[in-house]
């Protein structure tokens, strides 16, 4: 069987080593240390965010947001429908109900009009929502001046899931940091990863204060271990931070060759009917983490026949994401639907990404699409 061709896998830029390395030497093999220290403000730098805490995951940054808000057993949280399920799965473990809200068609993220739409009613069921959790699909930046205008308007905080989206940005501004709070990943898909890790940035410092302090099992300040709240395990070590120093320092060149990869495949498949790619606007600059499609199914090719015909050369490609109000978990959450993300997760796909595709690969693509798609 011919080598896998993975739809993203982690690629490593050299100096990681030298951080990792460093933590040894030093004996630093424990929680905290000089990398996390050095990690969280490198990427606030990076960023241009003040505060920075790093985490052991996007979906810990996510619950500690949450928390950060005071939500709570009762409340309800806006969050997108088309999306991974680790932007809904914190709201449920603070006891609040999800308010899923579906997305437009420009981004694929979600779609002011039906927010504002879902605020009312929620307002007028007597349950003002607690707070917005917009996405950043596949790094493409949401239309977030228009989200921000009818979140101030009602009075509801945004946070900013950008676990998909470090390197993108909106009229120049990083993604991540427009909300009172924003979310990032470094799982090992992610365009940068420290295998697994996340953080949590913000402009507010008592929100990541509180941060570190409950993510470090809200030890309180005492020779021996006194608890006055509840804890968390959720801050990243100071080798996987280590790893994040190293990845960061490509960031820009990873950026560069995930951009390069969705310009090869507009080259390939852009001027075929019935393909259509998620595209920036003028306002927007996307990393394309990865890069989407939709397949029209008039076409006679349906998203399966893509998937499985790239399969059959040990190809990865995936599905989009299915909508969070089609999980059978979340079956009983309110939702605000337009049909788009039901209709993008049955004829959307995404095609391998990585920054890492060699030649060969590449190669192996285009036959293997050309014999799918027959051009």
């Amino acid at each position: 069987m011919k080598p896998k061709i993975w739809l993203s896998s982690p690629h490593m830029g050299g100096n990681e080593l030298k951080y990792v390395n460093e933590a040894f030497e030093t004996n630093w093999v424990a929680p905290l240390g000089p990398n996390v220290t050095g990690f969280e403000q490198e990427l606030a730098a990076y960023l241009k965010v003040k505060h920075c805490a790093a985490l052991v995951s996007g979906t810990a940054a996510l619950h500690m947001a949450l928390i950060n808000l005071g939500v709570t057993h009762g409340d309800e949280v806006v969050c997108q429908s088309f999306t991974f399920s680790a932007s809904a799965n914190p709201i449920v473990y603070q006891g609040a109900t999800p308010v899923f809200v579906d997305s437009e068609t420009e981004t694929w993220n979600m779609d002011p009009n039906l927010l504002e739409v879902a605020i009312k009613d929620r307002m007028a069921k007597g349950k003002k929502p607690k707070a917005i959790v917009v996405v950043h699909l596949y790094g493409m930046p949401a239309k977030i001046d228009e989200i921000l205008s009818i979140a101030q308007r009602y009075e509801i905080p945004v946070v900013e899931d950008a676990a998909e989206a470090i390197g993108s940005t909106y009229k120049g501004k990083n993604c991540g940091t427009f909300g009172v709070m924003g979310v990032l990943s470094f799982n090992g898909n992610k365009i940068i990863t420290t295998s697994g890790g996340g953080a949590l940035v913000s402009e507010n410092e008592g929100y990541i204060k509180n941060t570190r302090f409950l993510s470090t099992q809200a030890r309180d300040v005492a020779p021996h271990y006194q608890h006055s709240k509840i804890g968390y395990n959720y801050r990243m070590s100071n080798i996987v931070a280590g790893i994040g120093r190293g990845q960061l320092e490509v960031l820009n060149l990873r950026v560069q060759q995930r951009r390069a990869n969705n310009q090869f495949y507009r080259s390939l498949l852009g001027s075929l009917e019935g393909i259509t790619f998620l595209t920036e606007s003028n306002e927007t600059f996307s990393n394309y983490w990865l890069t989407a499609i939709l397949i029209d199914p008039k076409i006679g090719i349906s998203r399966e026949d893509v998937r499985l015909g790239l399969e059959a050369d040990n190809i990865e490609s995936r599905p989009l994401w299915k909508p969070m109000h089609l999980q059978p978990v979340f079956s009983g959450a309110p939702a605000y639907t337009n049909g788009f993300s039901e209709y993008a997760f049955e004829n959307g796909l995404c095609l391998p990404s990585g920054s890492n595709l060699t030649d060969e690969d590449r190669s192996r693509i285009v036959n293997q699409l050309k014999k799918i798609l027959k051009f």
